[in-house]
């Protein structure tokens, strides 16, 4: 699982749940896949991400450092911080993990780099 896509789950679906993100990300196996560096296409999604989740994406994979933690219009045309935001959201693979509820405590496993959310009928 990709960290652009961490970005864009939520466990609000669950019955009770409001907000449901950021999820927990737990990481028990992870994998640098190089991909293509392509600029246009970071500046594109970056008004689509929730930035204190990519943030947290970040600091839960060891890169906390690598990016501001406040957003700024700048971000967009600086080379450096986009470079870094491409190999934190395209480049870190997570294999194996989960991903927990932050009002719920449910926990969806992460298996062969696939989330499973998939609710039990009581939970919808």
């Amino acid at each position: 699982m990709k960290l652009i896509t961490y970005n864009f789950l939520t466990s609000k679906f669950i019955r009770g749940v409001k907000v449901g993100y950021p999820l927990k990300l737990n990481v028990v196996q992870k994998e640098i896949k190089n991909a293509e560096y392509n600029p246009e296409f970071i500046t594109r999604m970056i008004p689509r991400l929730d930035w204190s989740g990519v943030c947290f994406a970040a600091e839960q994979v060891g890169c906390g450092g690598d990016l501001p933690k406040e957003f700024s219009d700048q971000i967009t045309s600086d080379t450096e911080i986009l470079q870094r935001l491409h190999h934190i959201l395209l480049e870190i693979d997570i294999i194996e993990g989960n991903l927990q509820c932050p009002e719920t405590g449910r926990v969806f496993p992460i298996s062969n780099g696939i989330p499973n959310m998939l609710l039990n009928e009581e939970e919808v």
